[in-house]
């Protein structure tokens, strides 16, 4: 009995020695996983954080950009159009600038200055100025828009008036737009 009773010591010490290994071996091996994930980890974190970038990116506000000089619009308020540039950032390209839209530009009393973006809040068509009838003309839908305010023609398929903009001049000379885009198609005036 003393023998048997030595054989099952044994066999508890050989079981023990293969239990040593077996952590020894996981323990080896879960190193490896977290060192394997460490190296790779790092440059997708690094590549998750490059590709989320412009997820951090504020909104666009708008903001006042110089569109031309007092003195190119005439005196007597008839209404001159202007491209309006700006640096284009899209994502994780930066376009220097470039044209994001225009506006039609009036010299009033005082050299205030009435600006109204040029796209019809119909549907989007480019407005014209007609000298003849002294508005603002849509040719796509025939939107006629009042040159001293804006407001839609009667008839008109509009829903709401032209956008006007904020502008102002800045160093006597510089007639500067707080540019943006509006929804079209809807009578509330929603920034794009």
């Amino acid at each position: 009995m003393a023998e048997e009773n030595k054989g099952i010591e044994q066999g508890n010490d050989h079981g023990a020695g293969e239990q040593e290994a077996d952590r020894r071996d996981f323990l080896q091996k879960a190193g490896s996983v977290c060192a394997g994930c460490a190296l790779v980890g790092t440059p997708v974190v690094a590549g998750m954080a490059v590709v989320a970038d412009p997820l951090r990116l504020p909104p666009d506000d708008p903001e006042f950009l110089k569109v031309a000089k007092l003195d190119a619009l005439p005196s007597d308020g008839t209404p001159q159009k202007f491209v309006v540039k700006n640096d284009k950032i899209d994502a994780w390209s930066r376009f220097p600038d470039r044209v994001i839209g225009a506006v039609y530009l009036r010299r009033l009393e005082n050299n205030e200055i009435q600006a109204f973006n040029v796209v019809c809040p119909h549907l989007g068509c480019a407005i014209n100025y007609r000298e003849e009838q002294h508005d603002y003309f849509c040719p796509c839908h025939d939107s006629a828009f009042a040159l001293e305010d804006g407001e839609q023609g009667p008839g008109s398929p509009s829903a709401r008036p032209l956008d006007s903009l904020e502008a102002e001049v800045r160093n006597e000379n510089e007639v500067w737009v707080k540019f943006q885009n509006f929804q079209t198609g809807v009578a509330e005036k929603k920034p794009a």
